[in-house]
Formats: C-alpha cells, sequence, structure tokens
C-alpha cells in the first residue's frame, strides 16, 4: 500500500481537522500517513503520494504556513513527476478567488511534473458548515486510486 503524505494550509486551524480526518480515513484504509501543517521543501519526499489540504484566505491567497512551500517549489522547480498527489481546497464561494490556494498548488504541483490524481475536491463552506462531511465522501473513492 501506498503512504501519504499530506500537507496542510490553514489560517484558522479548520482545514488541519479535515486532513487529521481525511488521515485517519486512509489510515483506516490500511495506508500509513504522514501529516505535516505547512512543511518545507526539504521535509517532503519528491516521490510517492501527497495530499494537499488547504484553505483560502483574502484575494486567493495561501495561508501563511503554506505559502513559504509554494515560494520554494516556484523557485526551485524541483522535479516532481515521481509525485502523484490528491487535492482538497476549502473556500468560500462568495469570492471571486474561491479556493484560490488550491487552484494555485495544483497548477504550480502539475507545471512541476506531479500527476493529480483524480478530480479537486472544492469545499465551501456556505453549503458545507462542516467541511469534513463531503471530504469524508471524497476521500472513499479517492484512496481507490492509490493502488
Amino acid at each position: 500500500m501506498a503512504d501519504v503524505t499530506l500537507i496542510t494550509g490553514s489560517t484558522l486551524g479548520g482545514t488541519e481537522y479535515v486532513a487529521e480526518m481525511l488521515a485517519e480515513k486512509l489510515e483506516a484504509a490500511g495506508f500509513s500517513t504522514e501529516l505535516l501543517h505547512g512543511p518545507e521543501l526539504d521535509e517532503l519526499s519528491t516521490e510517492g503520494t501527497w495530499l494537499v489540504v488547504t484553505s483560502t484566505h483574502g484575494a486567493g491567497d495561501l495561508p501563511d504556513n503554506l505559502q513559504p512551500l509554494f515560494d520554494a517549489i516556484k523557485d526551485n522547480q524541483p522535479d516532481l513527476s515521481r509525485v502523484r498527489y490528491g487535492a482538497v481546497g476549502i473556500g468560500n464561494r462568495e469570492y471571486d478567488t474561491f479556493c484560490g490556494a488550491i487552484d494555485k498548488m495544483d497548477n504550480l504541483l502539475t507545471a512541476c511534473g506531479a500527476k493529480r490524481l483524480g478530480d479537486r475536491l472544492d469545499i465551501d463552506v456556505l453549503e458545507h458548515e462542516i467541511p469534513e462531511d463531503p471530504a469524508e465522501v471524497w476521500i472513499e473513492s479517492w484512496k481507490l486510486l492509490l493502488n
């Protein structure tokens, strides 16, 4: 089974709850997980499976704890062709930049050669008061892509 590194970007902490639930679901399915809140680039393996879970704040901005990783990837352009990843964004659809942070991460990872597994999940907090609910449904189909 694959190991999954969960990478979170969070301003107020809600995204971390979603990532923790996703890790629990993956572990229950037999996968091992590592949960990193705003890791540095050198903390990540450039192969394997990542699951990026981030909120958006401001005008489509990344949370402060994820911005340094984004900048390091953008500046260094590492070869991520051996990385498969999933993408979960949390935002508010009333803003033009709804889920702008995960959109930026998704595009950057793909530009560096990483391959996204399945569809991206964009969670609207106005529609889902408890963002863990749609994430729990999404992870059931996403984890099937890991084999």
